[in-house]
């Protein structure tokens, strides 16, 4: 019989795409994960993986068996979430949630909170991830609940294997000094802020992909980047201590924030949605955890 725990190794090289990966995420050493699927190949009676430069793939039997290994881990995740209910005598166990950092403050924390009260046997634990890093650990059952952004006309990849769930939409501002000459118009127009230096997210990101998008469709012009963090609360202290501007959703902003102007772009609204991936399968206390962000979420008022 094959043993459970080194199916879900098998799973987690795929997934990474190399030995060293698996390692890494799983806190084993490389060789300890090559001993395991060693005997795993030779319980299966195959081999299971080939290399292909420095990374692996898997050979034909490789997929049946990673195909199954998902269908039983799944499996026994039901089965421990319902353990868990049974004992509790209501909805209890583990859920695990990654979430971009503004999401973090205004819709998970307040859906922590209302949890403690509504389903006290669910263990919530939180961490800070951005969606390229979190798919791929909600795929391999490292995390339970994602919270991810996606900017307009930028879309995300399409994960069919995960089921996703519209939270909110909420439009891009722009923030300005509160001295800013623009800052006493309703909307501000982008083309006349090419003489602006600019904070944004750093390269590579899609907040950065939006700024420079944002500039050169609306405002004809390429922005004088001059300050990077991937930190939206540095972003704001910029612009309230340099004269920089940004561009920055509603949920950094949140009620507002002293020192500076927030305004909508003359020329378009641009937005953001905000939704939440799982596997498609969800157990009750995933399902629970699921309806307490979409409530925190409605409670934030975008207007």
């Amino acid at each position: 019989m094959m043993d459970l725990h080194r199916l879900r190794l098998l799973r987690e090289v795929h997934g990474r795409g190399t030995v060293h990966g698996a390692a890494r995420a799983l806190g084993y050493s490389p060789s300890a994960i090559s001993q395991q699927l060693a005997v795993l190949e030779r319980e299966a009676g195959t081999p299971l993986l080939e290399r292909i430069g420095r990374n692996v793939r898997l050979t034909a039997a490789g997929e049946v068996l990673v195909r199954h290994a998902t269908s039983l881990l799944e499996g026994v995740e039901a089965a421990e979430a319902e353990l868990a209910a049974v004992a509790a005598g209501r909805v209890a166990g583990v859920v695990r949630i990654a979430s971009f950092q503004s999401a973090f403050i205004r819709v998970v924390a307040p859906a922590i909170r209302s949890l403690a009260v509504s389903h006290p046997d669910i263990r919530v634990e939180a961490a800070e991830l951005e969606v390229e890093q979190a798919a791929p650990a909600l795929r391999l059952q490292q995390l339970d609940v994602m919270v991810g952004d996606e900017y307009d006309r930028q879309p995300r990849a399409v994960h069919t294997d995960l089921r996703r769930e519209h939270l909110l939409r909420e439009h891009i501002r722009v923030v300005l000094p509160e001295d800013h000459p623009l800052a006493v118009a309703d909307r501000v127009p982008i083309e006349q802020l090419a003489d602006l230096p600019w904070a944004a997210c750093q390269p590579g990101t899609g907040h950065r992909e939006m700024h420079v998008r944002v500039c050169r469709e609306l405002g004809g012009f390429e922005p004088d980047i001059r300050y990077s963090s991937d930190d939206f609360l540095i972003l704001l202290e910029l612009v309230r201590t340099t004269g920089a501007g940004a561009l920055l959703p509603d949920l950094v902003i949140g009620a507002g924030v002293p020192g500076v102007a927030v305004r909508r772009p003359a020329e378009a609204d641009v937005g953001r949605a905000v939704f939440l991936l799982t596997r498609r399968t969800r157990t009750p206390a995933v399902a629970a955890v699921a309806d307490a962000l979409a409530a925190a979420a409605t409670d934030q008022t975008v207007s």
